[in-house]
């Protein structure tokens, strides 16, 4: 519908039309050129020129066209099917062929009168519905999600969830489905009988483990209808080498409805991804026996560092530092005095303390060259039995001019330029009310480009005296603490806090800082983890430096990814910014290696590395479909439960129902002087009068 509106009054028409007659009238009627021969010609010529100036007066008035759209928008129902591997074992053969049938059939049906969406769902929802069942987890609040965010404020007009109830991600749907405003049905798909069934229900384990160290696996046994009978439990070792079995024992079944919780203690003896399974030996007519065997991954680290606590004589400072460092699982410390050195071989440890030494008595030769013959960190606590001026030759950090026999008593105060690390503010606020330490009397001057992490305050003063700096030679650190007295820290630590949080901080941070190696390999490739679910993409990132350490990006990069069959995949990274990126796609489970390769500059450049893909098999370990819920939902939200066999019932009734279509009316504006067909008119009439007024001898 179109109608026409004018910016001015609509009086002004009048205006228009006199307008034109006046001008017409004007230019006419007292023309006496044609009157003789011709007597009506100028009242036709009259007529074309009235029309002609009226019109574009009126259009002068910016008059607007209006149009009145109206769209009839069709209520919606949205069909969503259960895609996950849980109704695998239900639709398939000639059952998946009649439900596939039926189900495109009462699509058909619904889309006579009807609006269909078709959805399907499992880890995610998407479209088209393929009737595959490969899902490894069903998520069914992510599908009403899904509607409600897209439908809302339309015509939904139902919801049909075909599922067998069974959710093992994401919330509960009776808590979500009161957000779409439209009735929900479902569609009850599975087997609901509940089969003798032998579950090994969950496997709970660390992620991580150290090498050397033992961790806990629980394990929860669930059984249906097997009371009576026995199982044996097998916790086994997969590697390339096979499957060795670490524990095994019997698990009586006591009654129908059991379940049961056993925990085991393993010992993480190999560094890398290890893979473990767990198993239940099956049981006389049970009904499924995948879900009797989990697998599971660690990451079994290698990280432990081993630190030499070295005394010039046994002090509570060696063994404050060495409990505070005991509570990182990554340390393995040892303390002992230097008279005793021999015992230790110094080259084996990656950090080495050094109490009082070099000594007046011991210049802790045994220990400083073998420490800068390996570029082994180091760290000096200077105190009273300290020798000062050998200390000043052997570290790049603090010379002090000074002595040890009259020390001052001094504090500790946060250097606020400190940039090496970050420190917690609690650790600046509380830190200079510790006990005071015991600090040689002297002049204190820092070296080359060392920093201050902590100054000395003596008495109420702060003074810029050091009291613990950090510096490096080469690729070797150096930490400096000046002066002796940390078990007191320790104490009052724990005396104001409870814990030891502040004086583990202080000590954690400059080990450290001191024993981090700085990666200079010019090509380096990260991959996202280390262990990837089975529908998990595998990425991987990649950096390349030039010999200035600068990133760049333009030879490509390859990579290959060998299974433990030694099949290879070929990739080639894609090129970001200044580095580079691969997404790899899935990958089925098992461990696996990479290679990458770049040619840079004529240099061959290469990284190896290695990932794992464990398992999802939450789809496997309940197999039993939950009715009862879909029944609840379609209840509560005013729909109706149907079988799997009862799709055309269900198309029926949605037909039936009285569902409105919402007519969406929208106005649309435009000038009229937009029209062409008023720029053609205009054309017409006035050519008319020039054809006429030629044609007849006039000029």
């Amino acid at each position: 519908m179109e109608s026409i509106t004018f910016q001015y009054p609509a009086w002004y028409l009048l205006l228009c039309i006199l307008l034109g007659a006046g001008y017409a009238a004007l230019l006419y009627f007292k023309d006496k050129t044609f009157t003789e021969q011709y007597p009506n010609l100028p009242k036709w010529l009259a007529l074309l020129r009235f029309l002609a100036v009226t019109l574009i007066a009126i259009l002068l008035l910016q008059p607007l066209l209006k149009t009145l759209v109206e769209d009839v928008k069709k209520p919606t129902v949205v069909l969503a099917l259960d895609q996950s591997e849980s109704l695998a074992a239900v639709l398939k053969g000639d059952t998946l062929e009649t439900f596939r049938n039926e189900w495109e059939a009462a699509k058909n049906r619904l889309s006579e009168k009807y609006e269909v969406e078709e959805y399907a769902f499992g880890e995610e929802p998407r479209q088209p519905v393929d009737f595959q069942f490969s899902d490894k987890v069903t998520d069914i609040s992510r599908v009403i999600t899904l509607v409600s965010d897209l439908h809302a404020g339309q015509n939904l007009g139902a919801l049909v969830l075909a599922t067998d109830g069974i959710y093992n991600q994401g919330s509960n749907p009776l808590y979500l489905a009161n957000k779409l405003n439209a009735p929900v049905y479902t569609v009850g798909l599975g087997d609901t009988l509940i089969r003798k069934d032998l579950i090994l229900k969950r496997v709970f384990h660390n992620e991580i483990a150290y090498l050397g160290d033992k961790f806990s696996v629980q394990v929860d046994v669930s059984a249906r209808n097997c009371a009576g009978s026995n199982t044996n439990l097998t916790i086994s070792k997969v590697d390339e080498n096979g499957t060795s079995n670490l524990i095994q024992e019997t698990v009586q079944i006591r009654n129908n409805d059991f379940f049961e919780t056993r925990e085991y203690v393993l010992e993480a003896d190999k560094a890398g991804v290890q893979r473990y399974r767990v198993s239940l030996s099956a049981i006389s007519g049970e009904a499924s026996r995948s879900n009797n065997y989990r697998e599971f991954y660690v990451e079994v680290l290698d990280a432990r560092q081993k630190i030499l606590i070295v005394g010039n004589s046994p002090h509570p400072d060696m063994s404050a530092i060495k409990q505070s460092l005991e509570e990182n699982k990554n340390y393995e410390v040892t303390t002992e005095v230097i008279r005793n050195i021999n015992k230790v071989n110094v080259a084996e440890y990656d950090f080495v303390i050094l109490h009082n030494l070099p000594s007046r008595t011991n210049d802790g030769s045994a220990v400083l060259n073998i420490a800068e013959q390996k570029n082994i960190p180091t760290m000096f606590l200077v105190g009273t039995q300290t020798n000062l001026a050998r200390f000043n030759q052997v570290q790049p950090v603090l010379s002090i001019q000074g002595n040890t026999t009259n020390p001052n008593d001094v504090q500790a105060a946060v250097n606020d330029g400190f940039n090496l690390f970050t420190i917690d503010e609690e650790l600046r606020k509380q830190l200079p009310q510790f006990n005071p330490l015991v600090a040689p009397f002297g002049e204190f001057s820092l070296k080359g480009g060392a920093s201050v992490l902590l100054n000395q305050r003596i008495g109420k003063v702060d003074t810029k005296f050091p009291l613990m700096a950090f510096g490096q030679e080469g690729e070797r650190k150096f930490v400096v603490l000046a002066a002796e007295g940390l078990w007191r820290w320790r104490l009052f630590d724990f005396l104001q806090n409870q814990n030891h949080d502040i004086f583990d901080e202080v000590i954690g941070k400059a080990v450290q800082y001191a024993t981090v190696k700085a990666d200079k390999r010019r090509f380096r490739i990260s991959v996202a983890k280390n262990i990837f679910n089975e529908n998990e993409p595998v990425t991987f990132d990649a950096e390349l430096y030039n010999e200035s350490y600068e990133l760049v990006n333009e030879p490509d990069v390859s990579l290959t990814i060998i299974n433990e069959e030694g099949r290879e995949f070929n990739y080639t990274f894609d090129k970001t910014t200044n580095g580079y990126t691969l997404e790899a796609g899935v990958f089925p489970v098992g461990n696996y290696r990479f290679n990458g390769r770049v040619n840079f500059n004529g240099q061959n450049l290469t990284y190896n590395g290695k990932f794992s893909v464990q398992p999802i098999q939450l789809e496997l370990y309940e197999t039993t479909a939950d009715h009862g819920l879909l029944r609840r939902l379609a209840a509560d939200h005013g729909g109706r439960f149907y079988t799997a066999g009862q799709l055309d019932a269900l198309a029926e009734e949605l037909l039936q129902k009285d569902m409105k279509p919402v007519v969406f009316a929208t106005t649309r504006t435009r000038s009229v002087i937009h029209l062409k067909w008023i720029f053609f008119l205009l054309l017409g009439l006035l050519s008319m009068e020039w054809f006429l007024r030629r044609y007849h001898g006039g000029y």
